[in-house]
């Protein structure tokens, strides 16, 4: 099964990319995922279920520890990692 993560973290910092952002995109860049799109407002995820959810509960327990006090996503099953399926 392969799942799409869409998450964000706050607060937000205009000027700035605070902490809790920066280990997010960390997080999620050295995951073992397929794909991954990192911008101001949201950002995104792809892979197999076991990577995403690994990299889900390290997004949510370093980025609440770097500061963040909210972390909104939303998790979707996209397809078989086959390739089969809904992409």
């Amino acid at each position: 099964m392969r799942l799409r993560v869409e998450f964000t973290t706050e607060p937000f910092d205009l000027d700035e990319a605070p902490a809790h952002a920066l280990v997010a995109r960390e997080v999620v860049e050295s995951a073992a995922l397929d794909a991954v799109d990192v911008g101001p407002f949201g950002n995104t995820a792809e892979g197999g279920a076991d990577a995403v959810l690994t990299a889900v509960d390290a997004l949510l327990r370093k980025s609440l520890a770097a500061g963040a006090t909210r972390v909104s996503l939303q998790v979707n099953v996209i397809g078989e990692s086959d390739g089969e399926g809904q992409k």
